[in-house]
């Protein structure tokens, strides 16, 4: 006999989603099979509501917006369906989705959670968008299966031991690192989450110059730091991997180099194999770049991805800096 199918209940947290959620909201009703509810938490103003009623969803509105991760864990208590499958707003998700997460759960009972990716054809069609979307892509697609977080954008998670772990950590008032930490905890806690890499959802949000600096300083690396020195843990995994911390140390020997060349030209030799170390550290990546993009897309993402390496390096040491003063 075999295993029945999970029930599976969506969830969306969105705060005035306008025409992308409109998108996300359509991607959903094409689901085949269809979830068994759709859960949509409403912080905004704006007409979000009256189009997740019109698309069938079950909609819960909150006066004042917490963050996802209190709209998620709202939505979560709510929920009916075994697995709770959480997107984020700005996301279509693939008519097999729903079929993907149960079929992966069927196969694995001992599996408690799964997440996805990126797909490789980022929606907003500027450099910087396609350059975000199709980073993480790569990133979560050269990940380890078994994997060391969560993802809120697109992550499934079974209800029961959701709910019993005290869902998303609510503190998080911002998008943020809410379901890393999560990960984190379900990880210590002895249970397994794996990367399906067949899952992948596309991403609508345009990024601009300074809401990614915004997203990846504030909002991930600092708080990112904050987790691994609470928990004492540094996996060799997706954005943590031996080789992106050789290349953080790498770009600030090149920047060392670079300035102490113009006092002693002589050692301009020691600047040139910092930048023949990080593009071999880096070559697969922009290699994936190449075939996805072309030449010259690829060329151009070499110096913002040296930059990512640049503040990244800088949010850690400040990050450590944030936590020593508050244990003292």
């Amino acid at each position: 006999m075999k295993n029945q199918a999970p029930t599976i209940s969506l969830i969306i947290p969105v705060r005035n989603g306008g025409e992308k959620f409109k998108q996300c909201l359509a991607s959903v009703r094409q689901t085949d099979p269809a979830p068994l509810e759709i859960i949509v938490v409403d912080g905004g103003t704006d007409d979000s509501e009256r189009f997740a009623e019109a698309a069938g969803a079950k909609v819960m509105t909150i006066p004042v917006a917490n963050g996802p991760a209190h709209a998620r864990n709202l939505g979560g208590r709510a929920a009916k369906g075994d697995l709770l499958f959480f997107i984020d707003a700005d996301v279509v998700i693939a008519s097999n989705a729903i079929d993907q997460i149960a079929a992966a759960f069927m196969q694995d009972a001992d599996l408690t959670a799964l997440i996805g990716s990126y797909d490789d054809a980022p929606a907003e069609t500027n450099f910087l968008s396609q350059y975000r979307n199709l980073f993480h892509h790569y990133v979560h697609q050269t990940g380890n299966e078994e994997a060391s977080t969560f993802w809120g954008a697109c992550g499934a998670v079974r209800r029961e031991i959701f709910l019993n772990a005290g869902g998303f950590d609510e503190k998080y008032r911002q998008p943020c690192i809410e379901d890393i930490e999560l990960g984190y905890r379900l990880k210590r806690a002895g249970h397994r989450i794996r990367l399906l890499k067949t899952l992948q959802v596309k991403h609508l949000k345009r990024w601009e110059f300074f809401s990614m600096l915004k997203t990846d300083f504030f909002q991930r690396a600092l708080p990112w730091t904050e987790l691994i020195l609470r928990e004492r843990e540094l996996v060799n995994d997706l954005n943590l991997k031996a080789s992106n911390r050789l290349s953080v140390a790498s770009v600030y020997g090149l920047l060392g180099a670079s300035a102490i060349s113009f006092r002693w030209p002589a050692l301009a030799g020691l600047a040139a194999l910092f930048i023949a170390l990080l593009l071999a550290l880096n070559a697969p990546l922009y290699q994936f770049f190449w075939r996805q993009r072309g030449f010259w897309f690829a060329l151009q993402t070499i110096p913002c991805h040296w930059f990512y390496y640049l503040y990244s390096g800088l949010a850690f040491v400040v990050g450590i800096m944030r936590y020593s003063f508050k244990k003292l």
